[in-house]
Parts: C-alpha cells; structure tokens; sequence
C-alpha cells in the first residue's frame, strides 16, 4: 500500500463543476479538521444540474460515488495527486477470520494522508499495540473485530496478516533447560526446606551467638542453621571453607536432582569434559584469611596453615564443585559483587548454547556472616535495626525498611541443552531463556535513583529469550529492603513493565545472601514456574506507597496464565545489574 504522507494539503474553497480528475478534496470544512479527504477518479454529468463524482481514498481504498449540485462547494488540497498510482484496497473482513497467536492486524485510516498504520499483534489470546509496553490495555478478540468493523466510506482499512511460517535457521543456538535444582538457605537444607519455608512465610534471620559478634551494633543475620562440614566426609570438609562446603552440598543436590549418579561425571555415563561449573561468589569467605592473619598476629607465621591460600580465594567454591563431581569441562567464577551468582548462571547458559559444554551446574555460594564484614556494613549504615519480632527484620518495599539483613548460603541450577536432557528422558523444570547485563556507572555503593540501569538489564533479558515485555507474568525482584535501592528497581520495573506484573521479593525470608543470592533466588524462580505459585513478600506489613507494584503479600498467588516468562532480578555495589529470564514449559 502507498503512503503519500508528504503530499501537501491546503485548503481553499471550489466550485464542484470545477473539480477535475486527480484532484484531492474534502465534502466540508468538518472534514477538513478532521483530516478526511479524498481524491476524485472520475466526474460525469448526471443531470443539467448535478455532477457524480467518484472518490477513492487518498492512501487506497474502494471507490464510491456521490452527487452533487454544480455549485456546491468543496475544500480543493493544493496539489493534484496521480490517480493510477492510488490502490484500490479490500479490507479484510474479520469476522470470517480465526485468529492465532502470532497474527497481526493493520488498520490504516486512508483518508488521512499523513496517516500511518497502527498495527496490533495477537499474543496470550490479546491484542497490543506494542508487545514491548508494559503500560497499555491490550484488546479482546471481539474488541479488535468491533474496530475492524467496515464503514460506509471505507476510511480505515484493516487488514489480516497471518503469522509467519517458521523458517529453519543454520546452526541456531541450543535452547537450555533446568533440570536440577539445589539449595542449602537460612530455612534448611535442600531445596524442598527453600520451597516450603517460602510458601508459609517462615523467616530465616537469627540472632548471632558467639564472643566474636557480641559487640557489634547489629547482630541479626540469615544463617544456615546447620553446620555444613557436619553434612561432608571429615577429610574433605577441612579442606573447604564454609561458602566451599555451602557450594558442594547444593551442586550434588542439584546433581542428583537431575538424575545423575553422585558419584560424578563418568558414572553418571558423561564425558567430563563436556561438564562445566559456574559460581558466582563475592568473598567466598573471608573467615579464613582473617583467621589467618589472626594467628600470625598471635603466634608467628609456623601458625599459619597452609591451606589459608588455596581456602581463602573466591573461586574454591568451583574448584571443590568440580572436584566433587570429577567434572573438567571449566570451572569459572564471577564475581560481580551481590549479582554475582546471576551473572554465573547467565555465563553458563551461554557456554551451553553455544556448544563449549552440554550441560553445567550454576549458581551463587557465600558465607560472609563475619564480625568484621558484619561491621563494616553497619558502619556503612546499610544493615537493618529491627529486632527479629513478629515479622521479618527485612522489609522489601515496605513503608519502614531501613536496610538489608546480611545472610549466607548457596544456590545451583543444573543447566543442560534441551537435546541432552530429552535424549535421556530428563524432567525438566523450565527453560533458561535468556540474560541481560548492565551497568549504572553512578556510584561506588549506592544505586542510580533513576533505576535507567535496571530497566535496560531487564530489557536485555527478555530480548535474549527472544520473547516481549508482554510475556512476563512474574518477577523475583531484588528488593534488599534499603530505602533508595528498593525505589530505584520498583521505578525500573513500573518504567518496563507497568504495575501489571506480580512481583515478589524473598530478603525477607532469608535475608540478604550476598553473591548467593542470584543463585537461590534463581531457584525459587523455577519453582515458582514449576508449580505455578508465587511465593509471598514477608516484612512488607505495609507498602510504600512510592513502590507502586503489585507485589505479593500475606499468602502465596496462583500464576498468571497470560504469559511464560519470569525474570529474576539481582544488582550489586558499584552498579552491577543482572537479570535472568526463565520460561515455563508445556
């Protein structure tokens, strides 16, 4: 269809005896103002003292025929336009079509000649304007075939474009789906203790005991309430530091899970270099290096033990994964400050898509509930001073948050190219879709108010599933319960999404888990899809009224149905942003 927007239009007053072939006109002065013209094909006497005039539509269109007197006026446009090269257009009738998701609808209104054509898209049964505007009501079937419906002068043209046939794409990239899942989190050990503790709304802080923590200014953290070396053979626990021991307990969760043979990669009929581990870790743990240095304080440097090195850097968690499993594919670990899990899980997704590994396990570790970590937060007045009571001393999005709750533990996923897991008959959780990274670039510590950074990580993310903000039907947000942070990631979700999308935020069960927290959170994402159960926001009593979202509290809500992809959130110190895009799975 031709668009002739450029043509100029000004009006002037004519004798309708003086139109001519090619000539654009308008019946009246209303027409004028609301832009409706038309453009004269054909004049023909009719009587001594009437002309019919045919009239087409000026961007396509049927024609139509009127009478008029001689001298009856009409508004001229200036320029006279090129009748053959003006479509005579049919607009479809809706009513006789049967929409699927993936069709789209053109309405063009043709009379306008500055007119562009509105296009509306079918997705989860309803129409949009923009699959990627959170902020729009989208139409009913029945309502788009109400505004599709033909008019007598045919001034808008709809038309029908089926959804287009898939085409196969050379060497495409694999899609990659969850097919284990593992946990050690302040509500227990393993994933079903994560899963529960979250749907009844148990909170995970305690008070801190011990000598170390009893002058500190704040002593509430999110701790594991076992002693992980407990659940480990002796030789090896002595050789891992905590956030190590936290890692090998969720991984071989994960991996059993997935079906696969404790025992590792070789029984489990792999080949381990087609294996990888991905862990994202901030500190790891700081305990040894500060025990350390303690001792060599006390008792000279004989009292050092050899083990602080290899025990102390942030990537021994991956290195004692990989160990456990016998898995030699790569054992990489990011660190990228409290989205530092996500990112490992993000990272890994890619190695898997593009065929360096066919399946990896991925996640967060951390144990960093130390006197001198816990003061240097609270000197940075970052840590929250409620009491534990009778709700969470974590309060996401709530009008009295006052700051985060520090924590530990760790969280896997098993990641696995779709193929591999369907040739061996593997359940599967979901599917890891996509990813998306970004940078505030604002601050050392605090968050960009503007939330800019944010909203283009999650953009991202869903851009890389290759899917619309329109699909989203839940996010796990951040939300650490600090004043500015929890406003700027509730602007950045409004500014993509709209309030139409259900928000959750766990901090309040399990405090603040550092670099664990993108994988434990990434955890509860997949069974909130998994289960179609969005778990509540504890600590959140009373919303600020400044957040805006439809976060959900008090009790667990059924998923929506309109819609597969939830989208886990995590953000760091120093303006690290990362996003996770999970999709449910028939």
């Amino acid at each position: 269809m031709r668009y002739s927007r450029d043509v100029p239009v000004l009006p002037h007053a004519v004798a309708v005896a003086e139109v001519v072939s090619g000539d654009l006109v308008a019946l009246s002065t209303q027409d004028v103002g609301e832009n409706t013209w038309y453009v004269v094909t054909r004049t023909s006497p009719e009587t001594p003292d009437t002309i019919r005039l045919t009239f087409r539509p000026p961007l396509g269109g049927r024609d139509h025929d009127e009478v008029f007197e001689r001298g009856l006026q009409l508004v001229l446009g200036e320029r006279r336009m090129d009748v053959s090269a003006i479509p005579e257009v049919i607009a479809d009738d809706l009513d006789a079509v049967e929409f699927q998701d993936g069709d789209r609808v053109t309405s063009l209104r043709v009379v306008d000649p500055r007119a562009v054509e509105e296009p509306y898209t079918r997705r989860w049964g309803r129409w949009y304007r923009d699959l990627d505007s959170g902020a729009q009501e989208p139409l009913s079937d029945a309502e788009l075939r109400e505004r599709g419906a033909p008019d007598v002068r045919q001034e808008h043209v709809v038309r029908h474009h089926p959804r287009p046939r898939r085409t196969a794409r050379a060497r495409a990239p694999r899609r990659v789906v969850v097919t284990g899942l593992g946990a050690l989190t302040p509500l227990g050990v393993g994933v079903g203790e994560l899963w529960q503790g979250l749907l009844e709304g148990r909170c995970g802080i305690r008070e801190l005991e011990g000598e170390e923590f009893a002058g500190l200014p704040v002593r509430i953290a999110g701790t594991v309430p076992v002693d992980p070396a407990g659940l480990l053979p002796r030789p090896q626990a002595r050789r891992m530091n905590r956030s190590a021991q936290f890692a090998v307990l969720a991984a071989r969760e994960a991996w059993r899970d997935a079906g696969f043979d404790p025992a590792g990669t070789r029984e489990s009929g792999l080949a381990p270099e087609r294996v990888g581990v991905s862990v994202g870790a901030i500190l790891g743990d700081a305990s040894v290096l500060v025990g350390g240095d303690r001792r060599l304080r006390e008792r000279g440097p004989r009292a050092v033990s050899p083990l602080t090195t290899p025990m102390t850097v942030p990537s021994q968690a991956a290195s004692q994964v990989s160990l456990a499993l016998r898995i030699t594919g790569e054992a990489r670990t990011v660190t990228s400050a409290c989205a530092s899990g996500t990112e490992a899980i993000g990272q890994a997704v890619d190695r898997i898509r593009y065929g360096h590994v066919d399946l990896a396990l991925a996640g967060g570790a951390e144990a960093v509930v130390t006197p001198a970590i816990m003061a240097s937060f609270a000197a940075m007045r970052a840590l929250s001073a409620h009491p534990i009571g009778s709700t969470s001393p974590s309060r996401p999005f709530a009008t009295d948050r006052d700051g985060f709750v520090n924590g530990e533990g760790a969280g896997f996923l098993l990641l696995e190219a779709e193929e591999h897991a369907r040739a061996r008959g593997a359940r599967v959780y979901c599917e890891a879709a996509g990813w998306g990274l970004s940078a505030d670039a604002h601050h050392m510590a605090a968050p960009d108010p503007s939330g800019s950074g944010v909203a283009l990580a999650l953009r991202r993310a869903v851009q890389d599933a290759g899917a619309h903000i329109v699909d989203v039907v839940h996010v796990n947000a951040h939300a650490t319960a600090t004043v500015d942070g929890d406003l700027a990631e509730a602007g950045a979700l409004r500014a993509v999404f709209g309030r139409r999308v259900p928000v959750t935020a766990l901090k309040g069960h399990l405090g603040h888990l550092q670099g664990a927290a993108g994988g434990v959170e990434a955890v509860a994402t997949v069974l909130t899809l998994h289960h179609g159960l969005i778990p509540p926001t504890i600590g959140c009593a009373v919303q600020d009224d400044a957040i805006d979202l439809d976060v959900v509290t008090k009790s667990p809500r059924a998923l929506p149905t309109r819609g597969d992809l939830a989208l886990s959130n995590s953000f760091g110190f120093g303006g690290h942003n990362a996003v996770l895009a999970f999709r449910r799975t028939p």
